[in-house]
């Protein structure tokens, strides 16, 4: 079975600072050629934003070697449509880019697009993802949405990465919100693994084994033990992915 392709974005999505990523994705991948662009967790924010992303990516990957591809996969419905799952079918990479975690997560679990990505990821097919399409792959995925912390801010995660809470936008959550990082933190169980990654950062890997390409940091944090890597790193952690659905 081919290796695992990730590529896992803090922030910056589309941006020329990716293009280190690309290459690394391109050598990989393994597919039809087709990158596919999928803005679903902005879809809450309406359709403006959702072409708006879809624009900048096919913008970004037209000017390399991939063939850009939206696919409209806004909700439930889509997820379960005959047509979007076939457009997934053989794409070389899929991209889900920036959004609400939460939403991500509950429009794509337990459907037929779901197990197609997870039928594709065990073929050699790429997961690249950009902050909520980061965010949303562990055991919990935060519900940007939710502005009330005694609601709880973490719904289910799409637990491709079990055991595992993936915070993008480290650096500058608190600028956001002050005490997001903390809140974060506290919302996650013991004996889970966090992994930080900054702005302008990615990690890219197969699951197993990672480097870090960009600007900013990237942390694991497990219990009182914290390991940071920078640019050009490479570290190997248990975050193995799980390509089967969660039962």
């Amino acid at each position: 079975m081919p290796a695992s392709v990730f590529a896992l974005l803090g922030s910056g999505e589309f941006e020329p600072w990716t293009s280190d990523v690309d290459d690394w994705l391109l050598e990989r991948a393994t597919g039809d050629g087709r990158v596919l662009i999928l803005p679903t967790a902005s879809a809450p924010e309406g359709s403006d934003v959702f072409d708006r992303w879809a624009r900048m990516g096919v913008e970004h990957y037209e000017r390399g070697e991939l063939r850009p591809e939206v696919v409209p996969l806004k909700d439930r419905a889509d997820a379960a449509d005959d047509g979007v799952v076939a457009r997934l079918r053989g794409a070389s990479v899929t991209f889900f880019s920036g959004g609400n975690p939460a939403y991500l997560a509950e429009t794509l679990i337990g459907t037929p697009a779901w197990s197609e990505i997870l039928d594709g990821l065990e073929r050699g097919m790429a997961y690249a993802g950009c902050s909520a399409g980061v965010a949303s792959l562990g055991e919990g995925a935060p519900d940007s949405s939710q502005r009330d912390p005694a609601k709880g801010i973490m719904r289910p995660g799409l637990q491709l990465f079990p055991a595992t809470y993936f915070m993008p936008h480290w650096d500058a959550l608190n600028t956001y919100i002050p005490g997001l990082r903390e809140l974060l933190r506290a919302a996650v169980p013991a004996g889970r693994h966090i992994v930080t990654i900054d702005e302008n950062t990615a990690i890219v890997g197969d699951g197993a084994d990672w480097t870090v390409i960009g600007a900013g940091t990237v942390g694991v944090v497990d219990g009182d033990a914290q390991r940071t890597y920078t640019a050009g790193e490479s570290f190997a952690d248990d975050l193995a992915p799980r390509t089967s659905p969660a039962s």
